[in-house]
């Protein structure tokens, strides 16, 4: 389940720089609140990977990460359906950021103590 939830964290930073990279040029408000959702999305991904590596010494990092997954998933959800997202573009979304979600409640899927290596 830890490799899973590493490719999960790495596929959330991953849409999260495409995200950055898909902001229209202009200079704009709405610009800018969308490269800010990118800036979220990698960060989440961050979060969770860090979670995967340090998390066994470092407890309280499994519930801000819960917390940050399940509102990005809300997020990423509402953000669908008002953006008018086709189902299946709402599905991988919110289903990503769901299965990271669920993955982060799991004591398994964080380092145990003492064992980290590199992400």
């Amino acid at each position: 389940m830890r490799s899973v939830y590493g490719v999960l964290g790495w596929g959330i930073i991953a849409l999260g720089i495409l995200h950055m990279a898909a902001t229209p040029r202009a200079l704009t408000v709405s610009a800018v609140w969308f490269f800010s959702g990118g800036i979220a999305m990698v960060l989440t991904g961050a979060l969770n990977l860090l979670r995967r590596t340090y998390g066994g010494t470092a407890p309280g990092l499994r519930w801000f990460c819960v917390g940050t997954n399940a509102a990005m998933t809300a997020f990423a959800a509402v953000a669908g359906w008002v953006g008018r997202a086709s189902v299946a573009e709402l599905a991988t979304i919110a289903g990503w950021m769901g299965a990271t979600t669920v993955l982060s409640l799991m004591r398994s899927t964080a380092g145990a103590a003492g064992t980290q290596k590199a992400v």
